[in-house]
């Protein structure tokens, strides 16, 4: 759909306005349309451009928070877990974290074997494996780079992985795809207030700066770390945030050889971080720090590197890694809550929590990538109670979808036993164009079932079998995709979000960025100085991710 159309649509009178297309925003949009409401989402930026792509890329229960004693957020969290695996099989996928304890370790060998039993049993004992322990013997042959003098126990349990970006970005576009209307590079510059309470908001289009007003009975505030902003835009309000700054860092996995991730505490001040296997890359992160410095310019620093540098060296001394073999870094903002008894940003909580202005603006904030299904139906349900109390809520579906069910776009007509090298022989099968069984494998991964969607444009378009980069796999049918199905309307979405090239190429798509800015030009009009100013964006977001270099 065409920018324009989108941006027309605008103009109706919505149900439920949502503003923040990160991860919760877009599980709002999609649990309030299956409910049959009018919904529109709107997002400054590009879909998951904040926190929703910046996270760990974990779908977790949060294994630590056991320690303390937060058993009702683990619980929500490994229900969810389950729950992503079946709606989101291609995206969400299990990860053996491998926990070593050594001697001298604060934490005993059966403490950390009754955690693991309370943590299976909270999973009701469905995780995607059981807890096991491993042998020293075991360890060495599985994990050849970790540091195994002084080990005492290694037991094995398991979460997953997952595209943080791409669940972000299929959430929304299944809510679009059930009639809400996505807007993206939409930003808010106001409210429109009668009678003392929001009707809706005033916009501007961050391409053309054109500026409008949309109508809505309910507006809810989902801007991750930017709440706080939102809420007093136009007015003196409470802090309710505390955002800490995480930081990842991205290594060669020939440099960080792992098979499962690691779980790691900083020889300093004893934080947890993981080591994580990523297909041909291993990254390790992440960092705590409050930040107080401008949301949108967030970047790594060189003590976070070096600090992260610290705990991999600890643990993985035989691979003596230096900031010379660092690829990329990732930094993000957490929204978490403020409390003033927490001292140590670590410590502060994961909770989310909801609440409604006098002038009927609901905001959520805080909370965990994980359980961001269930938090999206209870922002819902609460601007449903504010609809109500206004007189204004319409007839709902009776008979509605379950978002817990149903699943994302790559994940309908998925196999049972979940084999995706089957899906990627099958995508073989259906093309002669000589495409890769490692390609094959990245559509399958990226895209699940929709990467048959991608082979039709590169059956129709052979040309568009190229590689992006030379020696990689991703093709320019991504770029095509990305443009005309996912709502990339700047490089930078499609080589940071669509394909995450800025991380995983070793020069992070500045090879690329002028082939993908020739085709994004050709398919959105650009000019040529658009184009230009693209191109100039992308290097300047690689700049920033290494500008901890020159500190």
């Amino acid at each position: 759909m065409e920018r324009q159309e989108i941006w027309k649509q605008l103009d109706q009178h919505f149900d439920i306005l949502i503003i923040g297309g990160g991860i919760t925003g877009a599980g709002a949009a999609r649990d309030a349309v299956y409910r049959g409401l009018k919904v529109a989402l709107i997002e400054m930026n590009d879909l998951a451009f904040g926190t929703s792509s910046r996270s760990s890329k974990l779908v977790h229960g949060g294994l630590r928070y056991l320690e303390s004693y937060e058993f009702s957020l683990v619980f929500e969290a490994v229900s969810e877990r389950r729950t992503l695996m079946n709606i989101a099989p291609h995206l969400v996928n299990p990860l053996g974290f491998l926990f070593p304890v050594y001697k001298g370790s604060r934490r005993s060998s059966f403490t950390i074997s009754l955690g693991m039993w309370v943590y299976d049993g909270l999973s009701l004992f469905r995780s995607p494996k059981i807890h096991r322990s491993l042998s020293k013997k075991d360890v060495q042959k599985e994990e050849p780079a970790l540091l195994y003098t002084k080990l005492k126990s290694t037991p094995l349990y398991y979460d997953c992985s997952t595209d943080d970006a791409r669940l972000t970005l299929e959430t929304a576009l299944d809510a679009k795809k059930h009639g809400a209307t996505i807007a993206t590079y939409t930003k808010v510059v106001g409210m429109v207030t009668e009678n003392g309470r929001i009707t809706g908001v005033r916009v501007q289009d961050q391409f053309s700066g054109e500026e409008k007003e949309i109508k809505a009975n309910s507006v809810i505030n989902a801007t991750g770390p930017w709440s706080d902003r939102t809420r007093t835009l136009e007015k003196e309000g409470t802090l309710k945030l505390r955002p800490t700054k995480g930081v990842h860092i991205v290594f060669d996995k020939e440099r960080l050889p792992i098979n499962n991730a690691v779980v790691c505490f900083h020889p300093i001040d004893g934080r947890v971080l993981f080591a994580i296997p990523w297909g041909d890359r291993t990254y390790v992160g992440t960092t705590d720090t409050d930040f107080i410095e401008d949301l949108g310019e967030v970047a790594a620093t060189k003590e976070d590197v070096q600090y992260l540098l610290e705990v991999s060296n600890q643990y993985f001394p035989k691979v003596d890694l230096k900031e010379e073999d660092v690829i990329a870094t990732w930094a993000g903002v957490r929204p978490l809550l403020s409390n003033e008894d927490a001292e140590d940003e670590s410590k502060v909580s994961r909770e989310h929590v909801i609440f409604v202005e006098e002038d009927g603006l609901v905001t959520i904030a805080g909370g965990k990538l994980t359980t961001y299904r269930r938090m999206a139906t209870e922002v819902v349900d609460k601007s449903i109670d504010w609809l109500r109390l206004t007189d204004k809520l319409p007839s709902l579906k009776k008979n509605r979808k379950d978002t817990a069910v149903e699943a994302l776009p790559g994940g309908v007509g998925w196999p049972d036993n979940d084999d995706f090298e089957a899906v990627a022989a099958q995508l073989l099968a259906k093309t002669e164009l000589g495409i890769s069984m490692e390609t094959a494998v990245l559509l399958v991964n990226s895209y699940g079932m929709c990467a048959f969607d991608i082979l039709k444009i590169m059956e129709e378009n052979p040309e568009l079998i190229a590689p992006l980069n030379d020696g990689r796999p991703e093709v320019l049918a991504q770029v095509y995709y990305a443009v005309k199905d996912e709502l990339a309307e700047r490089i930078s979405d499609v080589l940071i979000r669509r394909t995450q090239i800025f991380y995983r190429d070793f020069n992070q798509g500045l090879d690329c960025v002028q082939r993908v800015g020739d085709m994004m030009a050709e398919l959105l009009n650009w000019s040529a100085e658009t184009k230009q100013k693209a191109i100039e964006e992308y290097q300047s977001d690689v700049a920033r991710s290494r500008q901890w270099q020159n500190a």
